[in-house]
């Protein structure tokens, strides 16, 4: 008979830290889990990113099978080597065009599109403008851009017209700077200044990058985009990147500006060099959304009619939801625990929505985030309202 294991003695274990942060996750609320989910699922989506219900679309999830079925299941490579095929070059010219840039260049994901732009177009030396709300990935290119960062209070073009003001002084500033903004902010999906922001740039010589993750699809005329919408779109000191996963319904990122940009960042750009292209099935997929979206642009018109009507349903019930400018609704809850009861309660009830909490909130409020899908009938919306009303927890 084989003896017990003998017990690992308390501080041997390189992973004992492990048990403490987990504990502590636990007693604030903060437990996350993974939760997969059906391919028939009977609850009524709006925690998704699919804004306009394009994930599957007969077209889109056709061209994506015809595409894996031609290409293989793989891009093979990288971009460089053998990653690159007709479908990239092609949704490359089709994302530049329609959103209105000299360039497009395609990356795996949109995480690796704005950490290839923000450490691409910095460095030592350079500085960094960054609002308060932008997503982590905007953060992380920060952090690993060597530049030196600045945060500005959230949506203050005064604030940043100041920081790029005082950075003339500083001995250790070459002159180059970038100010980086999401377009749209995924946790009260308000837009951000950016006329304005280009104002500050254009005074300072500093270069504007937006993050258009919430925009492509649902701002600008036909889904453009919201640097269409603020006239923007084409600039040579503007930049734009995006993600293919949420209104084009597929997978992957982009990064968006003047050809000499994209050029630089197809010889400079870590996660663009030496990362796996993006899989043909997605790039198909992606090419067939924005295709479909040319032909049929009043999607992104009805993506913000049916947020709107949601914020106004809500709040009329007595709910705290921010005004949302594109197709975010975001709706505050009392505590963590509280929010994600409440998500929970509206998954029993067959509505799925996200829920949102600290780190992933700024402002430490937690939230239900709602995904305003164009593709919603007038029937399910009552059917969302009522699920949230019913299940809202009380003062």
């Amino acid at each position: 008979m084989s003896a017990e294991p003998a017990a690992v003695p308390s501080g041997d274990d390189p992973f004992e830290w492990i048990d403490e942060a987990r504990e502590k996750r636990r007693r604030a609320g903060l437990v996350r889990t993974l939760t997969p989910r059906p391919a028939d699922s009977p609850l009524l989506d709006l925690a998704s990113n699919d804004y306009l219900g394009l994930a599957r679309h007969p077209e889109v999830t056709r061209a994506a099978a015809a595409a894996a079925h031609c290409w293989g299941a793989g891009a093979t490579g990288s971009r460089l080597v053998t990653g690159t095929t007709e479908l990239h070059a092609g949704l490359e010219a089709e994302l530049a065009e329609y959103c209105g840039f000299e360039a497009a260049l395609v990356l795996s994901s949109g995480y690796a599109a704005n950490l290839a732009a923000v450490t691409a177009l910095t460095g030592r030396g350079s500085l960094v403008v960054s609002d308060a709300g932008n997503h982590a990935s905007l953060i992380d290119g920060c952090r690993l851009s060597r530049a030196r960062t600045a945060v500005v209070p959230h949506s203050d073009p005064e604030a940043v017209r100041k920081t790029l003001d005082a950075a003339r002084a500083e001995p250790d500033h070459e002159g180059r700077a970038v100010v980086v903004s999401d377009s749209v902010f995924s946790v009260d999906g308000d837009a951000a200044p950016l006329a304005a922001y280009a104002t500050a740039c254009r005074a300072h010589g500093a270069a504007l990058l937006v993050d258009d993750a919430h925009g492509l699809g649902v701002l600008g005329a036909g889904g453009r985009g919201a640097l269409w919408d603020a006239g923007l779109a084409g600039d040579r000191d503007v930049v734009a990147t995006m993600t293919l996963s949420k209104s084009l319904g597929s997978q992957g990122g982009a990064v968006l500006g003047p050809a000499k940009v994209i050029e630089h960042l197809v010889n400079t750009a870590r996660t663009f060099i030496f990362d796996t292209g993006l899989a043909p099935a997605a790039a198909g997929g992606a090419l067939a959304a924005l295709q479909l979206l040319r032909r049929e642009p009043e999607r992104a018109g009805r993506a913000r009619a049916v947020a709107r009507t949601l914020h106004r349903r809500l709040t009329a019930a007595g709910l705290a939801a921010a005004l949302p400018d594109a197709a975010v609704v975001s709706v505050r809850a009392p505590s963590p625990e509280q929010a994600v009861r409440w998500a929970a309660d509206c998954r029993a009830a067959g509505l799925a929505v996200g829920c949102f909490r600290p780190p992933s909130v700024p402002d430490g409020i937690s939230r239900l985030r709602l995904t305003a899908r164009g593709d919603l009938t007038e029937q399910q919306m009552d059917e969302a309202v009522g699920a949230i009303l019913s299940t809202a927890p009380t003062a």
